[in-house]
C-alpha cells in the first residue's frame, strides 16, 4: 500500500494509531523512566487525546468529501492546542536558571482550588517544573511532540483534502 494513496479512513486510522502511541509513551517515560509530567506535559497530553478522537472518529465514520473538513477542523484544534502549550514549554526550557520562574503546585491541586481561567493562567505563566529538561535522544520532549503535532496535522488535511473514501 503507497503511503499517499491511503484512503481516508486508513489516513485517520494511522493518525489514531500514532496518538495512541505517543500518549503511551508518555506513560512508559512517567512510570518506568520517572519522567513525572509538568503541567504543560499534561496539557500536551490533552491535546493528543483530542487529536486521537478526531482520528478514531473519523476513521470509523469515513465522511465524504465535505464531511472530512469537520474532522481535520478536530485534528486542528488539537494540533495548534499542542503546538501552542509545546512551544511554551520549549521557551521556559531554553531560559537561563536566574530566570525560570519559581516552582508552582501541582496540576490537580490548582485544579481543585483555583476557577478554570485563573489555573489556565497559572499553568501558562509556568513554572520551575516546566523548566526542568529530560531529553530523549538528546531532544526535550516538548520538542518531540511539536514535530508530531505538525506530522500529524499534515495527515489528517492531507486525507481530508484527498479523493478517495
Amino acid at each position: 500500500m503507497n503511503p499517499l494513496r491511503w484512503s481516508f479512513r486508513v489516513s485517520y486510522l494511522v493518525g489514531f494509531l500514532v496518538c495512541v502511541g505517543l500518549l503511551s509513551f508518555a506513560l512508559y517515560a512517567e512510570h518506568w523512566l520517572h519522567m513525572i509530567p509538568c503541567p504543560l506535559c499534561i496539557f500536551q497530553r490533552i491535546a493528543f487525546m483530542v487529536m486521537a478522537v478526531f482520528f478514531l472518529a473519523g476513521a470509523i465514520h469515513g465522511p465524504t468529501s465535505g464531511g472530512r473538513w469537520v474532522y481535520a477542523a478536530g485534528v486542528f484544534v488539537g494540533a495548534v492546542g499542542g503546538m501552542a502549550t509545546a512551544a511554551r514549554h520549549l521557551w521556559l526550557q531554553s531560559l537561563p536558571a536566574d530566570q525560570v520562574p519559581m516552582c508552582g503546585p501541582d496540576l490537580g491541586y490548582m485544579m481543585d482550588a483555583f476557577p478554570f481561567a485563573k489555573m489556565l493562567k497559572m499553568v501558562f505563566t509556568g513554572s520551575g517544573e516546566c523548566a526542568k529538561l529530560e531529553p530523549i535522544l538528546g531532544v526535550p520532549m516538548p520538542a518531540w511532540t511539536l514535530v508530531w503535532y505538525v506530522l500529524l496535522l499534515a495527515l489528517a488535511v492531507r486525507a481530508a483534502a484527498g479523493r478517495k473514501a
